[in-house]
């Protein structure tokens, strides 16, 4: 089993990301879950959602506080809550910042597996806002490939965003391609 933590803030979209992670995942046929942790916090808080993914039926269903995987969805987090907590030997974290995965390890003192991204930048550039959610996916992919199919990824992206498809299936693809691991 793969267990993601996802941290974001209100608004940017952390919940959908595990969400459409996890359809993807179960239209190839697998097993996801995918949930927040949120009570009363309003747009711009600090959120978590998580997503599960299993060969197997996935059995529990409460938080995850050791994941494989962290990904950041905004980087002022890093400074104010742990976003590395409980991350499993082995795991990695997917950062949006526009600095080098060496840069950040070195920043934040941390020795672990990293991926960056400047998610920001790519979002603005290419939907117009600050909302990074499909463009951590990107990385996430870049990082973990054979966590999900990048075409059923993309489909599901389109069914949440009819609208924008083109523009997030775009932010997508080149968080995918502009994301550095170290």
């Amino acid at each position: 089993m793969v267990e993601i933590r996802f941290h974001g803030r209100g608004g940017q979209g952390a919940v959908t990301s595990a969400e459409i992670l996890a359809l993807a995942v179960i239209e190839e046929g697998r097993y996801a879950q995918a949930f927040p942790a949120f009570g009363a916090e309003r747009r711009g808080a600090p959120v978590l959602a998580f997503t599960r993914i299993s060969d197997e039926p996935i059995k529990i269903r409460i938080g995850i506080y050791e994941p494989d995987i962290v990904i950041v969805l905004d980087p002022t987090l890093l400074r104010s809550v742990p976003v590395f907590s409980g991350l499993k030997e082995g795991g990695f974290a997917v950062i949006n910042s526009p600095k080098s995965p060496k840069e950040l390890k070195e920043e934040l003192g941390y020795n672990g597996k990293l991926f960056t991204v400047d998610a920001t930048t790519i979002a603005m550039e290419e939907l117009g806002v600050p909302i990074t959610n499909v463009v951590m996916l990107g990385a996430l992919l870049k990082a973990k490939p054979d966590i999900a199919k990048m075409e059923l990824v993309e489909k599901f992206i389109a069914e949440r965003f009819p609208r924008l498809a083109d523009e997030e299936i775009k932010a997508f693809r080149r968080a995918y391609e502009e994301a550095r691991g170290e």
